[in-house]
């Protein structure tokens, strides 16, 4: 209820018309009933709010928003069990064909198809035009409540909402609030899809997100995947909560991704949630981007010494004199020797030792 206003009247020009003053009303704190926040996914989506999904390139997070979903369409439990409400699904994706990529990403994750839908073209009269994020938010809204609304919407990159600069925190503010708007009036929760700018390891995750820090800081709730090294029971990817301005932040699960066979020569990629993950955002991610590290590392080195000794055995000599001419130590070699399974042998009492690889059935 309004209970008061401020008004402005603008100085009256002779031989002009005079202007309506501008009103702004006020709401009275005992005049507005507190609500709960309505999750779609308690802790992780909440309808009516903007969330992003962020992450360097690889780590499936399309596919992460698919099989989300999927889980709503049919109510099928999340991570950490929660089995939501079903609805319906909106879909606008900027990168990737619903024929051949997300439908059977759907599919391979038991989506209920009919209620997934994918934003196509837009019309105007008779002039029909790609549909545009930054401009006809309103008559998706619409279109959504022609359907019988959604419980979830999913923006594939969210920088393609922004018409103007995508790193001016003003000109990201106002391209993203229709989205936020028609959110909050269908009560559906917003997932963008992001990714993290380039040099930007070990900083706060929210800061990462691609373009102006607007985007984080009008989601609710920001959300990171990223690979890593340590796989409990084959998940080798992790999803985490960095920031949640409507409930606890930190956690998350461990996830591998998997590929499905549908038939008919249709190959799709879905998810297979491991164990819950403690532990803050930051510190997963440092965690799994020094495993990344490590492991690429280890990778190099190997491929080294295997390049070394496919050909035929080799004088520990020769190869730790060639491993220093290509910038490896000598305790790197050795620990690429004992992953390998390199095999050791002394050639007479008086010569060397030569290194070679196990036979390829122990390989």
């Amino acid at each position: 209820m309004s209970v008061g206003t401020a008004r402005t009247r603008l100085a009256v020009v002779p031989g002009m018309p005079e202007m309506e003053p501008c009103i702004v009303d006020l709401h009275r704190a005992s005049s507005i009933r507190p609500e709960p926040i309505r999750w779609l996914w308690p802790g992780w989506l909440a309808r009516g709010k903007l969330h992003i999904l962020a992450g360097a390139p690889g780590v499936a997070k399309t596919t992460i928003a698919m099989h989300i979903a999927a889980c709503v369409t049919t109510g099928s439990a999340l991570p950490g069990g929660y089995r939501p409400t079903p609805g319906n699904v909106l879909v606008w994706s900027g990168e990737d064909d619903p024929a051949d990529t997300l439908v059977p990403r759907l599919l391979a994750a038991g989506a209920d198809l009919d209620r997934a839908f994918f934003v196509g073209d837009a019309r105007e009269g008779m002039q029909v035009r790609n549909f545009d994020p930054a401009t006809d938010i309103p008559a998706l809204a619409v279109e959504a409540d022609a359907v019988g609304g959604a419980a979830l919407i999913v923006v594939d990159p969210i920088v393609s909402a922004v018409a103007g600069d995508s790193h001016k925190n003003g000109e990201v503010r106002r391209a993203l609030q229709p989205l936020v708007t028609m959110a909050d009036r269908l009560g559906a929760a917003v997932l963008g899809i992001s990714h993290f700018s380039k040099g930007t390891a070990g900083r706060d995750p929210t800061e990462r997100v691609t373009g102006s820090v607007a985007f984080g800081a009008l989601s609710r709730v920001v959300l990171v995947a990223a690979k890593r090294l340590d796989a409990d029971g084959g998940a080798d990817r992790m999803l985490a909560r960095a920031k949640s301005n409507i409930g606890p932040d930190g956690g998350g699960f461990g996830y591998a991704v998997e590929q499905i066979d549908l038939g008919d020569g249709i190959q799709a990629s879905r998810i297979a949630w491991g164990n819950s993950l403690e532990g803050s955002a930051r510190d997963l991610l440092c965690q799994a981007e020094a495993d990344d590290a490590e492991a690429g590392e280890h990778r190099d080195v190997d491929s080294f010494l295997e390049d070394l000794l496919i050909c035929g055995e080799q004088t520990a000599k020769a190869i730790y004199r060639d491993a220093e001419a290509a910038g490896y130590s000598r305790d790197q070699i050795k620990r690429a020797k004992r992953r390998l399974s390199v095999q050791t042998a002394k050639t007479g009492m008086e010569g060397g030792w030569v290194w070679r690889l196990p036979p390829e059935p122990q390989r």
